[in-house]
């Protein structure tokens, strides 16, 4: 097998979110809207003469996971829930609760929009904020906290406070790793390695592509770390080798009756509540799509563990996992040659 860790090591280094310049910035922007919002807020709930509510803010997907990634089109973002002190019942429709923020926010940058899940505030430089709106758990009489589900224009059956807990999320993805460091910075590795190589593979838009927090899943139910235990050294190929295939093995055919057929589908079902299919809106041909990349996936790393040549091996990385991966010049890789050994011997 080819020496290629060190050009995952390069590769990590390159997609992943910078500590000190995009992730600044984002903790910036982050805090810039957490002040808007407790500045406009009583102005605007007194407008529309109902209680002011206090928000309370907690840091959420990728950046509280510690998974964040450059993206290779489009903004860096930062996942923010925004968390109010009121019941579902005191805003049966959830969307009202997301159009105070919206109107608090309004003005403050170039778009602020409401979309299903969240509130976004875009900047001209490059990057957004999501803000998702929660009912808090206190307020509540189960005890749950609630995510603001729906749009301006949506139907009813859109609008929907929906069951959540990103932070208990978070919990649980990573627990497996209590006690093992050198096993959790890999599976962290390998989940940026694989919205990498979804962002290459994949267009972007819609439900085509297989959603991040859905290979996040998938790497916590499948994810095994390959490191040496004496030196801690990492043999990342290998993992996310292991990983393509257990994912590849983990398809199932389901009947579907609306096409007659069998599907062949992947599942990531969330570890907390509400418990479903990050994938069930994945079409059937979406999902045939999924499977044969990631086939295609486990075909290059495997031709990269038996490829002996490091330039060679690389080259077929490059190709799964985009640009970003270094290919060595030849003379980086090349084997020095021996000096001639002499045929005849000579007298004394």
């Amino acid at each position: 097998m080819a020496t290629v860790q060190k050009y995952f090591d390069l590769f990590h280094d390159k997609i992943k979110l910078g500590r000190f310049d995009e992730e600044d910035t984002l903790r910036d922007k982050r805090r810039i809207v957490r002040e808007k919002l407790l500045a406009n807020l009583p102005g605007v709930f007194e407008k529309h003469k109902e209680k002011n509510l206090v928000p309370t803010f907690r840091d959420q997907g990728s950046y509280a996971m510690n998974t964040g990634i450059k993206p290779l089109e489009g903004d860096f973002d930062i996942d923010q829930g925004v968390y109010f002190e009121s019941s579902v019942t005191d805003y049966p429709d959830p969307v009202v609760l997301k159009e105070r923020v919206h109107e608090a926010l309004d003005g403050h940058t170039k778009k602020v929009e409401i979309r299903r899940p969240c509130v976004t505030v875009f900047y001209q430089d490059g990057y957004h904020v999501d803000l998702a709106v929660y009912s808090c758990a206190s307020a509540n009489a189960d005890k749950q906290d609630y995510l603001a589900m729906g749009k301006v224009g949506s139907e009813e059956k859109y609008r929907v406070w929906q069951l959540s807990d990103p932070t208990a999320l978070t919990d649980k993805l990573f627990e497996r790793f209590d006690g093992d460091d050198t096993g959790r910075k890999q599976y962290r590795r390998v989940i940026r390695f694989m919205k990498r190589w979804k962002d290459v593979n994949f267009v972007s838009s819609g439900n085509g592509a297989p959603r991040g927090i859905g290979l996040t899943v998938n790497t916590h139910d499948y994810f095994q770390p390959n490191y040496d235990a004496t030196s801690f050294k990492l043999d990342d190929l290998t993992a996310l080798r292991d990983l393509a295939q257990a994912m590849l093995d983990a398809f199932t055919s389901t009947w579907v009756f609306a096409e007659w057929k069998f599907i062949r589908r992947l599942k990531a079902q969330l570890l907390v509540t509400p418990f479903n299919d990050v994938y069930e809106k994945m079409t059937s041909k979406q999902m045939e799509t999924f499977e044969a990349k990631l086939q295609e996936l486990c075909d290059a790393l495997n031709a990269a563990i038996k490829e002996v040549d490091t330039r060679k091996a690389c080259q077929l990385l490059r190709n799964v996992f985009g640009d970003d991966f270094d290919v060595p010049e030849e003379s980086e890789t090349a084997r020095p040659t021996p000096p001639p050994v002499s045929t005849h011997s000579q007298s004394a």
